[in-house]
């Protein structure tokens, strides 16, 4: 019991050494031992990887998931150490929305296959961004959560008592000044001597952690190539997915009445032209008239001259090099040897350009 009692008297009174210590120092009043300037600058670092961490984080999971309600429900989740119920992504949400209306209209009309078509590649979209979610979960936002709440929590523990015992030395220096007793004098030196030698063990400690925020910063590098790595893999598959479904499409008969239903009769064939994704990248189809205008777009190109041609859809250039286009407009066109078969030169009064066969329809 007594014991206990002096512990704590003992306790109460360094307590209070040190609010005294900290008091003065704030008013100017005390003497202040200052941090060596690498210990300060390892410091500013571990605090702006700190902050920096957050920031990268915070942005990387809203874009990851920018519902801010689901984001919500994703961290109550974790912190009750629950799995999250699982639910589709916009993208499978809107493939599934083209499914269901595609089958309403009917699988065999033009419309009805096209959008499943697109639902199913919505769906797979879905997909791929649900693998890279998880990727960048496991691979760059855990390690960074891993030193917010682990590396840097041990930084801030030991970096508390690095102050606690810099209080503790600067008081014992301010006794040390106020002492005029040999005898008071002896025990303020034995006690300066001992929270000197905790000071400088404290600070190597917390040295030597804030050290190891320069590996924190090399697994990071790491963590950050596997997350463009994920990024690549995602966009890419995106990409292959369109281009897959550009081609599908364009592959779709669509002669259509007012009611938008497939009228197909018996040796016509007419298709939708496919937008070329790129100017180097154009995809054939056949327009307008069947067989009939393929026919005259071969004869054109092996021939020097040129034909009247009505524009069936807008276009936009896509390079100085292409002509645009106004739907219902009537133009010239000609062939240009070692063009693209899928191009012809167009000309508007001044103007001269690329143009895609695609949207051409030759008059007679």
């Amino acid at each position: 019991m007594d014991f206990n009692v002096k512990r704590l008297a003992a306790d109460a009174g360094t307590f209070l050494s040190r609010a005294v210590q900290f008091t003065e120092e704030k008013f100017g009043q005390a003497e202040k031992t200052e941090l060596d300037a690498h210990l300060e600058n390892l410091l500013v670092r571990a605090e702006n990887t700190k902050q920096w961490t957050e920031k990268i984080m915070k942005q990387t999971e809203v874009l990851l998931q920018p519902n801010p309600n689901v984001r919500l429900e994703e961290f109550v989740y974790e912190k009750l150490e629950k799995k999250a119920p699982t639910r589709m992504n916009n993208h499978e949400l809107l493939g599934q929305s083209m499914i269901e209306s595609g089958n309403e209209f009917g699988p065999g009309t033009a419309y009805g296959n096209a959008l499943i078509k697109c639902g199913e590649t919505q769906k797979q979209i879905g997909g791929a961004e649900r693998e890279l979610i998880q990727s960048s979960a496991i691979n760059f936002l855990t390690p960074f959560r891993n030193f917010l709440e682990g590396d840097f929590k041990t930084i801030l523990k030991e970096r508390k008592l690095l102050q606690v015992k810099r209080l503790d030395l600067d008081a014992a220096k301010t006794r040390l000044k106020k002492a005029r007793m040999a005898d008071a004098r002896a025990a303020a030196e034995q006690e300066l001597r001992m929270t000197q030698s905790e000071f400088d063990r404290q600070a190597e400690i917390t040295r030597l952690l804030l050290e190891g925020v320069s590996s924190t910063h090399a697994h990071h590098l790491r963590c950050l190539n596997d997350f463009v790595e994920a990024q690549t893999t995602y966009y890419a598959q995106c990409y292959q997915y369109m281009v897959d479904l550009q081609k599908q499409l364009g592959s779709f008969p669509s002669s259509f009445s007012n009611n938008n239903q497939l009228a197909v009769s018996e040796g016509a064939s007419i298709s939708v032209p496919t937008i070329p994704v790129s100017a180097s990248l154009p995809s054939p189809s056949s327009v307008r008239g069947g067989s009939a205008t393929s026919g005259g777009f071969s004869e054109l190109r092996t021939s020097s001259g040129s034909r009247k041609a009505r524009v069936l859809y807008d276009y936009d250039a896509a390079s100085s090099s292409e002509l645009s286009l106004l739907a219902d407009e009537v133009i010239a066109v000609s062939s240009v040897p070692g063009m693209d078969s899928d191009w012809l030169m167009g000309e508007r009064g001044n103007q001269k350009g690329k143009v895609p066969i695609t949207y051409l329809e030759l008059l007679n």
